[in-house]
C-alpha cells in the first residue's frame, strides 16, 4: 500500500516509515523540518518505494497531490512538546487544527483512510482526582482556565478528535483517532521538554538531572516500537474506524524514581536537583499529577499490549545515547 506520513521526519513518523517499507508498502514522508530532522531519515533516502517531500500541512496546494496519490494517510504532523507549546502558543493552535482540517477535507474528497494522532494530554487533570484510576478514552475532561497557554495544546487536539469524528460521521470518512501517552525511544531528543532523553544525557554527562516541580508526578512510558505496532494495527481493522483509541503502558512510575533508575543504571554520580516549574515554563504553568491510560478498549480491538516495560526502554535509550555520544568524538 501507499502511506502518506505526515510529520514523516518525526520521531513516531520516521519509525513509522521503517516499519512500513520494511513489510513492502511504499512511503511518502511529509514534513516541513520545524520538529522533525533528516537525520530521522536519511538511512531511508536510497530504499525502493521511500520518498521525502518538504511542505508544511497548512500548505493544501501542496498537500493534495500527495493525498490524491496514496492509499492511506497518517496524519502525525502537529506542534508538539510542553516547551514549544509555551513559546510558540498561536503556532500549535493553528498547526494542529488547520492542518489537521486540511488533511481531513483533502482525504474526504479523495476518500482515502486517515489516522489521526492525538494525545494524552486531552484528558488535562483529570486524575488529579483520586476516584479515576484509569484514563478511559469515553473519560470526561478537566482542563484549566484559556488564562493557562498550557491547555491550548489539549484543546486543539481534541477539536482535531472532534472534526475527525464528524468526518465519519456525516461524510463517512474512514478515519481512526489513537491518544498517544508519553512515547519514548530512538531519535527522540529533549528540545522541546521531552523528559527521559533529556534525564539520560545529563546523567551520561555528570550533571544535575533537572526535575521539573517535586518529582512525586507520575507518567507511564511507551516504547516508540510498541506505539507504532498498535497504530499500524489500528489502521488494519475497520472495526476501529470512527473510533478514539488510548495507545501507551500502564505501567507508572515517578519522575523522582525515573531519574534515580536512569542514575543507577548509567553509573553515573549525578544528583537530582528539583526545579520549579515557573523557572522552566513561566509562571501559572499548571501540570497533571498521574497520567495513566485504561488499554482495555484498544486491548479488545487489536490484542495490543506493550512489550516493553520501563527497564526496557530505559537501557534501549541510554545504549543509544552512549553510541550517539561515541559517534560524535
Amino acid at each position: 500500500m501507499r502511506f502518506l506520513v505526515t510529520g514523516g521526519a518525526g520521531f513516531i513518523g520516521s519509525h513509522a516509515a521503517d516499519v512500513l517499507l520494511a513489510r513492502g508498502d511504499e512511503v511518502v514522508a511529509f514534513d516541513n523540518l520545524s520538529t522533525g530532522r533528516l537525520d530521522n531519515i536519511r538511512h531511508l533516502a536510497d530504499r525502493p518505494g521511500f520518498r521525502f517531500e518538504l511542505g508544511d500541512v497548512l500548505d493544501e496546494d501542496r498537500l493534495e497531490p500527495l493525498v490524491r496519490a496514496c492509499d492511506v494517510v497518517l496524519h502525525l504532523a502537529a506542534a508538539v512538546g510542553v516547551r514549544l507549546i509555551m513559546e510558540n502558543p498561536v503556532r500549535t493552535i493553528v498547526t494542529n487544527v488547520q492542518g489537521t482540517e486540511n488533511v481531513l477535507l483533502l482525504a474526504n474528497r479523495h476518500r482515502k483512510k486517515v489516522f489521526v494522532a492525538s494525545t494524552s494530554e486531552v484528558y488535562g487533570k483529570l486524575m488529579d482526582d483520586a476516584s479515576v484510576e484509569r484514563l478511559r478514552e469515553d473519560s470526561d475532561w478537566r482542563l484549566g482556565p484559556t488564562s493557562k497557554r498550557r491547555w491550548a495544546y489539549a484543546c486543539s487536539k481534541a477539536m482535531d478528535e472532534f472534526l475527525a469524528l464528524a468526518y465519519f460521521d456525516e461524510k463517512r470518512l474512514p478515519v481512526v483517532v489513537a491518544r498517544f501517552f508519553n512515547t519514548v525511544g530512538p531519535r527522540q531528543t529533549g528540545r522541546y521538554g521531552m523528559v527521559i532523553p533529556n534525564l539520560v544525557r545529563a546523567a551520561l554527562m555528570r550533571r544535575p538531572l533537572r526535575v521539573h516541580g517535586d518529582g512525586t508526578q507520575t507518567r507511564c512510558f511507551t516504547h516508540v516500537h510498541d506505539a507504532v505496532r498498535a497504530m499500524l494495527a489500528l489502521v488494519a481493522s475497520p472495526a476501529a474506524e470512527g473510533q478514539v483509541f488510548n495507545i501507551g503502558s500502564d505501567e507508572e512510575i515517578s519522575i523522582n524514581d525515573l531519574a534515580r533508575r536512569i542514575i543507577a543504571m548509567t553509573g553515573s554520580d549525578s544528583t537530582i536537583e528539583h526545579v520549579p516549574y515557573e523557572q522552566v515554563f513561566g509562571a501559572g504553568f499548571e501540570d497533571m499529577r498521574r497520567r495513566t491510560p485504561d488499554l482495555s478498549k484498544i486491548h479488545a480491538a487489536v490484542g495490543y499490549r506493550p512489550s516493553l516495560g520501563i527497564e526496557d526502554i530505559l537501557r534501549a535509550i541510554i545504549e543509544g545515547a552512549k553510541a550517539d555520544a561515541e559517534a560524535t568524538l
